[in-house]
């Protein structure tokens, strides 16, 4: 390549060309598999029911730090003084930091911003970065760091905000951990898997709150997040040092790093207008040798450099932005996926309302005693062989989307029904039974639902729909049903009628769901992603 005349003061048009034979050797790497080429080793330190069971010990623990905080709130007290001006200590969260009921219990759901906030941003990610893998050891790593903060942190709004990261770090596990078991489960038993991993979810809450109680009344509730962060951290080296595993649509590390270098090893023409001195930048493939094949050496202004900078973030802020709201076009209209999440909804409403209020309901209408302990056994019980059922029970059935939305649509009738004949006994142990069986119908529910949101889908779209899913059903679901069946029983003043209206909600997702049945469905797990990027021409013009 020519070098301008020196002393040129017009407008000048400088030529980088790089020849791009030897490009693969010079990188190390090859986008397709050459003849004489060995193609990438598999990773072959983790069988199936291993990498289940880290995924399974990995979502335990997550819900062991939702139990831990309901623990701390529910056996927590303020500080109670009388007129006198003599004061009783308070006890856990509520007594260390003389939080009001309003405080405690936003603790308890603080995390959910995170994980709202955060469940799109990672599962974005996942489709541009060859690592996912290492995304989870991210997400992990931030959860560890957060839930030990939690146990140093000295107010009310430091243990918050340490509780909105624990909800970041938990969305990248959240948004990736069931692709990576449904890539890697045997296919006749990938929902019976999904069940495994679902029912760590009730078992995970109860655990929780046993050991978080157990811990604060024999040594200090913040040794309980202590210990969870100590639990977590073999995860987190796990999901960093270990060979890294990789998701069904999406291409691996050295693919993407050729693809875009190859991008950029093009001929580029740069008119360059600046009267400023030139810089040198040469590129070599090491060494110090520069041969016509592996280096280029251009002559560019700082201006110009600056100028390409800027272009360069802009576009990467643009793909990001187009990446994303393309991805929820695409998952808006599928119609599959869609009545899968507005059933979800719905039924999500119901299970955390009952969660929230089941106990208190109890109570005051069959006047029951140990009522929080009914609850919480029958929830880890019923949690626990109604979700494994479900996963087993599709898998029998021939694994299939429209098998799915049948599962789906029968456990939730049946249990829906159940629950409310339940609230409709007089007798308290004609309540308890139809209660019981219900639960198990509806947790029945759990690993078909879930198989669906991954399969309606192309594979490089599993994660971002997985994170939707879960911003759907917390958004639209768990969170405002807690308050508006309160509000509802402030006025009706009888809950009875309340937990009727409530349980109601079921035959709704029944019915939503009974729609995905007659709808056109195709299972996309094996479905090509031929979506293709295209970023710039070979030539691109930068004024200055």
């Amino acid at each position: 390549m020519a070098e301008p005349a020196a002393g040129s003061e017009e407008s000048e048009s400088i030529y980088v060309v790089v020849v791009s034979e030897n490009t693969e050797s010079a990188l190390g790497t090859t986008n397709s598999c050459k003849e004489g080429s060995s193609p990438k080793k598999k990773t072959t330190w983790c069988s199936p029911k291993v990498l289940l069971l880290i995924f399974c010990l990995m979502n335990l623990l997550n819900y062991v730090d939702r139990g831990v905080i309901a623990s701390t709130g529910v056996n927590g007290t303020p500080k109670v003084c009388n007129e006198s001006g003599e004061c009783i200590a308070g006890k856990g969260i509520q007594g260390a930091f003389n939080l009001t009921n309003f405080q405690d219990g936003a603790l308890s759901t603080a995390f959910m911003v995170g994980l709202l906030v955060a469940s799109p941003i990672f599962a974005s990610l996942a489709k541009n970065y060859s690592k996912p893998f290492k995304l989870i050891g991210v997400g992990l790593l931030i959860w560890t760091i957060a839930t030990a903060c939690c146990g140093v942190t000295s107010s009310f709004w430091n243990i918050a905000v340490c509780r909105m990261l624990v909800g970041v770090g938990e969305a990248s596990f959240v948004s990736l951990a069931a692709p990576f078991i449904d890539d890697n489960a045997p296919v006749e038993k990938k929902t019976f898997c999904l069940g495994l991993f679902y029912m760590c979810i009730p078992v995970g809450i109860a655990v929780g709150y046993v050991y978080g109680g157990f811990v604060a009344s024999h040594l200090n509730w913040r040794c309980a997040f202590f210990g969870e962060a100590i639990l977590m951290l073999p995860f987190v080296l796990l999901c960093f040092f270990m060979e890294p595993l990789q998701l069904k649509g999406f291409e691996s590390g050295e693919a993407t790093l050729t693809t875009s270098v190859q991008t950029e090893l093009h001929e580029v023409k740069i008119t360059e207008v600046s009267e400023q001195g030139k810089d040198v930048v040469d590129v070599s493939s090491g060494g110090g040798q520069s041969n016509n094949k592996t280096s280029r050496k251009t002559y560019l202004s700082k201006r110009t450099i600056k100028q390409i900078s800027k272009r360069t973030i802009k576009r990467i802020s643009r793909f990001w932005k187009d990446m994303f709201w393309n991805d929820m076009k695409v998952l808006l209209l599928e119609k599959v996926y869609v009545v899968s999440v507005l059933g979800y909804v719905a039924y999500t409403f119901v299970i955390g309302a009952y969660s929230y209020w089941g106990p208190k309901a109890g109570a005051d209408i069959y006047h029951m005693t140990n009522v929080d302990m009914f609850f919480g056994g029958t929830t880890l019980i019923c949690g626990v062989l109604g979700t494994l059922a479900g996963g087993y029970l599709l898998d029998r059935i021939n694994c299939s989307i429209k098998n799915g939305f049948k599962l789906l649509t029968a456990t939730t009738a049946l249990g829906g029904a159940c629950c409310f004949g339940a609230f409709c006994f007089k007798s308290m142990y004609g309540f308890l039974a139809l209660f019981v069986l219900g639960q198990l119908f509806l947790f029945g529910a759990q690993a078909p639902v879930n198989f669906i949101c991954l399969h309606s889908v192309k594979p490089s779209l599993r994660p971002i729909s997985l994170a939707i899913s879960t911003v759907a059903i917390h958004i639209f679901g768990d969170v405002p049903s807690s308050p508006l069946v309160g509000y509802i029983q402030d006025h009706i003043h009888k809950w009875r009628t309340t937990a009727l209206i409530l349980t109601s909600v079921f035959a709704v997702a029944a019915a939503i769901w009974l729609i995905g049945i007659f709808l056109h469905s195709v299972d996309r797990y094996n479905e090509e992603d031929n979506a293709s990027t295209t970023q710039g021409s070979n030539t691109e013009t930068v004024a200055a």
